[in-house]
């Protein structure tokens, strides 16, 4: 696949890839907000098995598709975010029916976000995954390290990339609601936990990029030998 292509022709795999990437997120947003014991008599998110999905796909695309697509791929899930909330809150203000009472408490602990909450999600990713994006060509172009090795410069966008997200939607989120000492306690675990996890992940990450060329993929060591 071309890096420096203009147009990408959208074909299975990259629809495959998408559906991962929206999948991932809608996960994320929804089921994610089951927590699990962890040590140290922390609790943690069941969305960090799948969160940093959402990251490294836009760097695998990116480093195949190129930014552009990386893009898309990003305004693709704000969008289906925007539309969700939407539609959360047309389906909060219909009137329920006589029929459907025995759920209405239940429906509403799992779709009724805050209107507050809503916009903390949605702001966090946008800035999260656009600015994973940049950094991940930023390295990319500008490190020597980085240009030459996917791993390093996607755990890297990665670093930077979730801290802004992890920041982003607990500030907006809850300032006011917890204290400023106990938002810090919540925000450097749960970031901390999400890079490990994308670093994890990373082999994954070359699976998906060796896939996605097919026949026109060469290995970092091999370019090596043929530089």
């Amino acid at each position: 696949m071309n890096n420096n292509s203009e147009k990408v022709e959208f074909s299975p795999k990259l629809a495959i890839a998408l559906t991962i990437y929206l999948a991932s997120l809608f996960a994320s947003n929804t089921i994610g907000s089951k927590l699990m014991p962890f040590i140290f008599g922390t609790q943690l998110s069941v969305a960090v098995f799948y969160f940093p999905f959402v990251f490294l796909t836009t760097d695998v695309i990116g480093e195949v598709y190129g930014k552009k697509t990386a893009r898309l791929f990003v305004l693709a899930g704000a969008l289906s975010i925007a539309l969700f909330l939407l539609y959360s809150a047309i389906s909060g203000i219909a009137p329920w029916g006589a029929r459907a009472l025995w759920m209405k408490q239940s429906y509403n602990q799992i779709f009724g976000l805050s209107a507050r909450i809503s916009i903390a999600s949605l702001l966090a990713y946008i800035i999260g995954e656009y600015q994973d994006v940049l950094s991940f060509f930023f390295f990319k172009q500008k490190s020597k390290i980085g240009g030459k090795y996917f791993w390093v410069r996607s755990n890297l966008s990665n670093i930077w990339s979730q801290f802004l997200d992890t920041v982003i939607f607990m500030t907006v989120a809850f300032l006011g609601v917890y204290s400023l000492k106990t938002l810090v306690m919540i925000i450097i675990p749960w970031w901390i936990y999400k890079v490990v996890m994308g670093f994890f992940y990373t082999p994954l990450s070359y699976i998906g990029i060796r896939w996605l060329r097919g026949k026109n993929y060469v290995s970092e060591t091999n370019q090596d030998k043929t530089v």
